[in-house]
């Protein structure tokens, strides 16, 4: 991208402000964001400042970040950023852009530049020897299948031929350029074909397509709601009819008690106690006349000696 600069000195006026309409309608649009949200509204602002003084000059940058609360280099990024915003005088009657990108550029840009060089200035982005008529090379314009194409202002020219374009220029020249009719300048609406559509000439209705009744529909019986989607759950502890703490707090809370107050089982009673003698756990006492501890006998890994008759 090239580097975009303020006009010269020279150039700039000394003050800027929106007249009575552009006031109030620069009111109205920053109303349209939320709070804190208003520097939003900078774009639209320098566009229209652009409309009424037919380019962006310093002191309508100022005039805008001053309105917004803004810094005003946040501004200025904005203004030099965007090619839209032209930041030095351009033609007082027509300013026109030429579409440079490759499919213009493969259908004749560059013979619609030749005639910007020839009719208006060698160098784009200079004004002619009136100051009513400038140009420039832009990017794409966005209408690639009516190729090659120019816009004036807001207004689009497509289908364009050198020829054409010396007849849109002198009429803009002339102060005529209301009576050039914006689009495609060949016999075409929009993007259509030229000379008007070649296919889908016959209307073809379909048969028949869901959103249509069927024969029948009418006397067919009734179908019952289904329920194969909804979930099934068949376990016991699904049962609604069961009763759960939640469910019933009263039931649970007798329970509880109940089971408080409860005595101790038979078979309670009788359990063994882990201490009473020749139980297994360890260090109960061993069982009245067993033999334990050290009164065991032990045992011997010494080798018997031979027995009577043996040899030794």
């Amino acid at each position: 991208m090239s580097v975009r600069r303020l006009a010269e000195d020279q150039f700039q006026p000394a003050m800027f402000a929106f007249n009575e309409e552009n006031a109030v309608w620069a009111e109205a649009t920053i109303r349209k964001y939320p709070e804190g949200r208003q520097q939003s509204a900078v774009i639209p602002l320098l566009m229209r400042a652009q409309e009424q003084d037919g380019w962006v000059t310093r002191s309508a940058i100022e005039y805008v970040a001053n309105k917004l609360d803004m810094p005003f280099i946040r501004v200025l990024e904005v203004a030099t950023f965007y090619t839209q915003f032209q930041l030095k005088p351009v033609g007082t009657r027509a300013h026109i852009q030429v579409c440079g990108t490759t499919p213009c550029m493969l259908r004749g840009a560059e013979d619609l530049m030749e005639v910007c060089r020839h009719k208006i200035h060698h160098d784009p982005l200079e004004l002619n020897a009136s100051g009513t008529l400038s140009w420039e090379e832009v990017e794409c314009q966005g209408a690639c299948v009516n190729a090659p194409m120019v816009i004036v202002f807001k207004d689009a020219y497509e289908d364009l031929t050198p020829e054409r374009l010396e007849e849109i220029i002198d009429a803009f020249e002339a102060g005529k350029g209301s009576e050039i009719k914006p689009g495609p300048q060949v016999d075409r609406a929009f993007s259509a074909p030229e000379g008007g559509p070649l296919t889908l000439l016959e209307e073809v209705k379909p048969v028949r397509t869901n959103l249509e009744p069927q024969r029948g529909a009418e006397e067919a019986a009734p179908m019952p709601p289904t329920d194969a989607g909804r979930a099934k759950n068949v376990a016991p502890e699904a049962d609604a009819s069961i009763k759960t703490p939640v469910t019933d707090k009263e039931g649970a809370k007798a329970r509880v008690k109940a089971a408080q107050d409860m005595p101790l089982s038979a078979t309670a009673k009788t359990d063994p106690d882990p201490k009473s003698p020749g139980s297994a756990v360890e260090g109960a006492p061993p069982e009245p006349g067993s033999v334990s501890g050290d009164l065991k006998p032990k045992r011997s890994r010494k080798k018997a000696g031979p027995t009577e008759g043996e040899d030794k």
